[in-house]
């Protein structure tokens, strides 16, 4: 089998320091928010057990909560990194 080097790629990269700031900003506001989810967890744990929505309680919520947000926190950076891309490839 011939695979190829995925780093073989002869063109560079002119949108890396956009995705890079993108990426730290983005990690630091789910950072942010996740670390509420751990205060509240070490602040106040009587707290997560309270019912919030449909039943389910604050820890169930505010959990699925964060895997939703990172979900769509990697749409939002995939498409503004994608269009920063196009924007280079065009200056071309």
């Amino acid at each position: 089998m011939f695979h190829k080097n995925i780093t073989d790629n002869t063109e560079p990269d002119y949108a890396e320091n956009y995705k890079i700031k993108l990426g730290v900003i983005m990690f630091f506001i789910y950072s942010l928010i996740y670390a509420g989810f751990i205060a509240i967890n070490v602040l106040a744990p009587l707290l997560m057990a309270k019912k919030i929505i449909f039943g389910l309680n604050l820890a169930v919520v505010y959990g699925f909560g964060l895997i939703i947000f990172a979900v769509i926190s990697a749409l939002i950076y995939n498409h503004f990194c994608s269009k920063k891309e196009e924007t280079f490839k065009q200056k071309k």
